[in-house]
């Protein structure tokens, strides 16, 4: 491109002529969003299922971000030697996969075939991820990154949406039996037949997911993208090192935000539903549609702080969210019940901006170094796994879901440390 048509694009949300690899990346946000919700969903119908206590229904997210753990780092070397098109091609085919898989796992009504099945689909979205971020960052002008890659994410809560909302509806049957019905089933040698009915519910929406997918990643594979960022470019004639990451500290410590960012929105929606159940006896559809509508508040604060970002410095509007959700996780720890569901509920509207806002803070100024960073920043999406069990089993022990959530309270902590001075790129120019 000219300097003049650079000059045309400077401060613009993305470049005109890169739209439709805009527009084909900016819906992988959308894909991922759907199955690691979905997982929120599976949670409660697999402690059904399977009969889980809270600590084995925890493993399920931790079979999920292990799959981020281990493929961000190869996604990232993938990419770095064939490109951002080729990396988000193979995610996609592994992400099919997974989704496919929960086919014959169903059939066979074995859990850890499906813990297998969530690795694979997992894998794949690991090189979305490890992909699209950096790829929408990098896709316009370095000043409106934290921007174009907010309104990128902000298809993400759409997905998530859609997760919680197709679970609730095609998952979830709403069929709750009392202790005493069980036994009585158990008697009539029914009970069994209801479970694996009950796991098989799982098979229709997995397989639309998984054939969807595999069709996106075809109209990828033939659609031409653009040539390499001069980035990248720098990347592949004086590839990155992680010891050169130390530089800069903005860089380890938002990998360090990241991961306890990770680790409280995945297990706060996790064990939304059993905290509502816990608190207020409500039954499963309505706890279902209450996690939909938290997810609605995720994706209403992804748009609205694009838009905020115009005004506020992202760094400082995160601090204030941070702030905003340390006090209502608090309230619903203290305070249980109604109101600690309501505090909860508020908790997706501010943590909404968290991760584009990291990821984008933690990769700026990285150059050479900044897709081996994106690997490294994906890689900490293992709070996800961290976390989950660790408040099941806190829940288990105690009898307090309300307790566990202490562990998302630290993590918001965290992350407000992070916005506030963290951040700062200080030592981060060789």
């Amino acid at each position: 491109m000219s300097n003049h048509s650079n000059d045309s694009q400077k401060g613009t949300l993305f470049n005109r002529a890169y739209l439709l690899p805009f527009i084909l990346v900016t819906a992988l946000f959308l894909f991922w969003g759907i199955p690691s919700n979905m997982n929120d969903i599976l949670i409660k119908q697999f402690m059904k299922s399977f009969e889980l206590n809270r600590l084995q229904a925890g493993l399920i997210q931790s079979a999920y971000y292990m799959g981020y753990f281990v493929l961000a780092i190869p996604a990232g070397l993938l990419m770095r030697r064939f490109g951002y098109k080729t990396g988000l091609v193979a995610g996609l085919m592994l992400f099919a996969l997974g989704a496919l898989l929960f086919w014959p796992a169903a059939v066979v009504g074995k859990f850890g075939m499906f813990l297998f099945a969530l690795f694979v689909i997992a894998s794949g979205a690991s090189f979305l991820e490890t992909g699209a971020n950096p790829f929408i960052a990098t896709l316009g002008d370095a000043e409106t990154s934290e921007r174009r890659l907010n309104f990128s994410q902000a298809f993400n809560p759409l997905g998530a949406i859609s997760g919680v909302g197709i679970g609730t509806i095609f998952i979830l049957s709403g069929v709750e039996h009392s202790s005493e019905k069980i036994e009585a089933m158990k008697m009539a040698g029914t009970y069994e037949a209801y479970l694996h009915g009950e796991t098989l519910r799982v098979i229709a929406p997995y397989a639309v997911l998984g054939i969807v997918v595999f069709l996106w990643g075809l109209i990828i594979l033939f659609t031409k993208f653009p040539d390499p960022h001069p980035d990248d470019i720098l990347a592949k004639n004086n590839k990155g090192k992680v010891g050169h990451l130390l530089k800069y500290p903005h860089f380890y410590k938002g990998v360090l935000a990241q991961f306890c960012y990770v680790g409280a929105q995945v297990g706060t929606w996790s064990f939304f539903i059993q905290y509502i159940q816990d608190y207020t006896g409500e039954h499963e559809k309505l706890a279902g549609a209450l996690l939909t509508g938290t997810l609605v508040a995720f994706a209403v604060g992804r748009f609205s702080a694009t838009w905020l970002m115009k005004f506020i410095k992202p760094a400082k509007l995160m601090g204030i969210y941070g702030t905003a959700n340390i006090i209502l996780v608090l309230l619903a720890v203290v305070i249980p019940g109604w109101i600690g569901v309501w505090s909860i509920f508020l908790t997706s509207f501010f943590m909404s901006l968290m991760f584009p806002t990291i990821f984008a803070l933690g990769i700026k100024g990285l150059g050479e170094n900044t897709k081996l960073g994106g690997s490294l920043m994906v890689m900490s999406i293992i709070g996800g796994a961290a976390f989950t069990p660790v408040m099941g089993v806190i829940s288990d022990r105690t009898g307090s879901m309300a307790l566990a959530m202490t562990l998302p309270l630290i993590c918001y902590l965290v992350v407000t440390w992070y916005a506030v001075w963290g951040s700062r790129l200080v030592g981060s120019r060789e």
